[in-house]
């Protein structure tokens, strides 16, 4: 029987194509018009898993995705990197001159700020996905309006890419969050991440002690992402990911963490998945061509 995967947007959007990398085609995508309906069907068990956008590498963090995941107490199963390709997309036989509007993502319409501003006779539009900016286009038939969206919605809505990978930054990747509704069993030594999320109080020194305690355990803290406490003006609680190569160390900054902090949580134990392979190749030839100058 395959699993149900909650997601934000539709069939071709990003957030598919994460959940059918992970979790295979047979996977039945649930379709969500916004995050806050993704973490609904996850707690009604309307689905089995969620797949989640948690930070993109040029946008920066999507603060509210972590409230999201901590207010329903959802256990961070694994992650997902995927390189975004944003194209520039509209019905068959038209050139770029022709469109007059371009409707997406407020974040994907973000990364693509440079290319649009070389275009201002075009309207930027928001739209709540960018698979839907496409979907739309070719439901209404509509001549003069492009989407940026992924190649996958191009083939979906059979729009033609007018302009290829127009994203400002070539290495844009999206960070995801696979999601489940409780922690089910794994084992511990395929576990090598950890996301927690803990809050201090107002001694001075205190979150650098506390990252001193995860350092002296072999922790290496991967991202820290503070978040405003509503209820305490300008006090804030911290989201930290952390990689170690023993389960044990983690074990043994968690006992020691645990009271060195206030609300202490454990937000997932999971495997580090790989940025794409691509990525990695450019990033080392860099490296190398650094070396030879």
């Amino acid at each position: 029987m395959s699993v149900k995967v909650a997601i934000q947007g539709i069939n071709g959007s990003f957030h598919q194509q994460v959940a059918h990398a992970y979790f295979g085609n047979d996977a039945q995508i649930v379709a969500c018009k916004t995050f806050k309906e993704v973490a609904k069907q996850l707690k009604k068990e309307e689905a089995d898993y969620a797949v989640m956008a948690i930070e993109n590498s040029i946008a920066g963090a999507l603060i509210p995705n972590y409230a999201l995941i901590d207010t329903h107490q959802f256990h961070v199963l694994g992650e997902y990197f995927l390189k975004i390709s944003l194209n520039f997309m509209a019905l068959p036989g038209q050139s770029i001159e022709d469109i007059t509007e371009v409707h997406s993502h407020p974040i994907a319409l973000l990364q693509c700020a440079k290319f649009l501003e070389k275009h201002k006779h075009i309207k930027v539009i928001e739209s709540s996905d960018t698979a839907i900016a496409a979907q739309r286009i070719r439901a209404g038939n509509l001549h003069g309006v492009a989407a940026l969206a992924g190649p996958t919605a191009s083939q979906m809505y059979d729009l033609e890419i007018l302009v290829p990978e127009v994203q400002s930054v070539e290495s844009s990747i999206t960070r995801f969050m696979i999601l489940e509704k409780e922690s089910a069993s794994s084992s511990v030594c395929t576990i090598n991440k950890a996301s927690i999320k803990f809050e201090l109080d107002d001694t001075p020194g205190s979150l650098a002690t506390v990252l001193n305690v995860m350092n002296n355990c072999g922790l290496n803290l991967t991202k820290i992402q503070s978040m405003p406490i509503i209820e305490k003006p300008f006090q804030y609680s911290f989201f930290v990911d952390v990689i170690f190569e023993d389960y044990a160390c983690f074990e043994k900054a968690r006992s020691i963490l645990e009271i060195m902090t206030t609300h202490f949580k454990v937000l997932g134990t999971y495997t580090v998945a790989e940025l794409p392979v691509s990525e990695i190749c450019k990033n080392k030839n860099k490296e190398q061509a650094i070396v030879l100058v």
